[in-house]
């Protein structure tokens, strides 16, 4: 389970920085996408940084079980990936 959720987050991260997050900037869909992947409900995904894709059912299930296991994720784990991700978000306001 682990194995493909980490591999569905790895083939997300390069679909959107490859040119498949077109009309805004990728690096902003990106981390939008994992900030709400994080802290959000696979709603606020559907509503906030997919808002404008027609998600299939398959996709849906995907993104289900991808938030399911990071929900899943021990306090301290899902904090420093917070953390990490604050840091990534500072370091492109420097930019």
């Amino acid at each position: 389970m682990k194995g493909s959720s980490t591999f569905l987050l790895v083939a997300l991260g390069l679909l959107c920085t490859s040119g498949l997050a077109t009309g805004e900037d990728n690096n902003e869909f990106f981390m939008d996408f994992l900030q709400t992947l994080l802290v959000g409900s696979t709603e606020d995904l559907y509503e906030g940084p997919l808002g404008k894709y027609d998600v299939n059912a398959d996709a849906k299930a995907a993104l289900t079980e991808l938030k399911s296991c990071i929900d899943g994720l021990q306090p301290v784990h899902k904090a420093e990936l917070v953390k990490l991700l604050v840091q990534v978000l500072g370091s492109q306001d420097d930019a």
